[in-house]
């Protein structure tokens, strides 16, 4: 199953005291590109993250959202450095006494100081951060997935679609060929007819005339390898692999093989069949540009 490079996907719970939000979005892009917003004190976790998301996502842009809100009361205690806070008390009544200001040196006064106070948390247990994290990132990203997949099928039916049109074109101008060779070898019959008018007409001239041309807008080869171009594209969109890569070199192909085939045609009615496929391969180009 194909899957779009375009998805969203979000969770959270509440894991050993941490209420933890997942978010997950995807956009396209040619290669696997990660970036996060995690909670401050949690930057730990844009490896373990990254490493997770590459495992199961080979393609795309991929923005990832974390907040980690910690909801039990926390092992912290708050040191004073009493060396630092009476060389503080000292110095502002020193000031005092020099400049007879009143001395009301409270608390609040020297709480005003913070280098006084240090705080001192239990380190966190990653392991367990992490396998929270890990959780609920898990189901952001099965959500994600899925709708990366729904999205693959709506993009999967659409080519399809459209190259059931080609293939229809296609065999138009294969019933086509041959008849502009035939209106040629008739056109070419009249016109030596008319110069040679009452004298005998080289008909072998006519013959290898005709043959030539029809060697010149031959396109049985062309579109043998456009109608096999399109063996291998429904091949792909049953592929359970990431096929986008394959698929876009699949359609410069064909592209290419329709190139030739217009400049290979003089007739009108192939002309404007081949602008047809042309418009729908870019559609379709455009279509696998978001598959990954």
């Amino acid at each position: 199953m194909i899957r779009s490079m375009t998805g969203y996907g979000r969770d959270e719970e509440t894991v050993d005291g941490r209420y933890i939000i997942v978010e997950i979005k995807s956009v396209n892009h040619r290669y696997f590109e990660f970036s996060s917003r995690i909670t401050r004190g949690y930057s730990f976790l844009d490896e373990k993250l990254k490493a997770y998301l590459q495992n199961r996502i080979s393609r795309g842009k991929i923005d990832c959202f974390v907040s980690i809100e910690t909801l039990e009361d926390a092992d912290v205690q708050v040191l004073v450095n009493h060396p630092l806070a009476a060389g503080y008390l000292n110095a502002l009544k020193e000031i005092g006494e020099k400049y007879g200001i009143p001395n009301d040196v409270t608390v609040s006064t020297l709480a005003k100081y913070s280098d006084i106070f240090t705080i001192h948390k239990a380190p966190d247990d990653e392991d367990a951060i992490w396998d929270g994290a890990r959780q609920v990132t898990d189901r952001a990203l099965d959500r994600l997935l899925q709708m990366r997949e729904n999205e693959g099928e709506r993009l999967k039916e659409d080519i399809l679609q459209r190259a059931d049109k080609i293939i229809s074109i296609v065999g138009k101008i294969e019933e086509r060929s041959p008849q502009t060779v035939a209106e040629y070898q008739q056109k070419l019959q009249e016109r030596l007819n008319e110069m040679l008018k009452d004298s005998s007409f080289d008909e072998q001239r006519v013959l290898t005339e005709a043959a030539i041309f029809a060697d010149k807008v031959a396109v049985a080869e062309e579109t043998v390898r456009l109608r096999s171009h399109f063996d291998q594209l429904r091949m792909m969109l049953d592929s359970s692999e990431a096929v986008g890569r394959k698929l876009d070199f699949l359609v410069q192909e064909m592209n290419r093989e329709a190139n030739t085939i217009g400049s290979k045609a003089c007739d009108a009615q192939i002309a404007y069949m081949v602008v047809d496929i042309k418009a729908e391969i870019e559609k379709i180009r455009e279509q696998i540009q978001n598959i990954e």
